[in-house]
């Protein structure tokens, strides 16, 4: 395969990568309905990371990329944090994880570190309901009645 018809094949693979991660990110941030278990769309992007790292001069500043998350459904209000709430970013194994947290210690400095860690379930929803600093009620979306409908 001739250079030119390479590059243009690889630029084809990564449009269609970027096109396909923007419908899934739609899908999940906007309209609350994921298609893919979340290891599958992160498999995407770290396909899209390989090849623009692999083809720089292909990165565009709307690549999904260059960018964190999708639009939140509207109606949230923004809240200020006292502390940065990190993310595991994506840590698959033991080095990953070890690589995260000196990563997060190095950035806190002196400050003590404690860690909570929460089962997480794709398409399970909650909604709670606090009152008097007591959870109140709580169930699966799926049982409470749409704010959407």
């Amino acid at each position: 395969m001739r250079a030119a018809t390479k590059d243009r094949a690889v630029e084809r693979q990564i449009d269609e990568l970027r096109e396909t991660i923007r419908h899934h990110e739609h899908l999940y941030y906007v309209l609350d309905a994921p298609e893919l278990p979340d290891a599958e769309f992160d498999r995407l992007m770290q396909e899209l990371k390989r090849l623009e790292a692999a083809h720089p001069e292909l990165i565009t500043t709307d690549s999904p990329s260059q960018r964190v998350g999708g639009k939140p459904q509207e109606g949230f209000p923004k809240v200020v944090h006292s502390r940065p709430m990190l993310s595991l970013d994506n840590a698959y194994n033991e080095q990953e994880l070890r690589d995260w947290d000196r990563r997060v210690r190095e950035s806190a400095g002196n400050e003590k570190l404690e860690y909570v860690c929460e089962l997480k379930l794709d398409g399970i929803r909650w909604r709670l309901r606090i009152g008097t600093a007591i959870c109140a009620g709580a169930r699966p979306a799926a049982m409470a009645p749409s704010a959407k409908t």
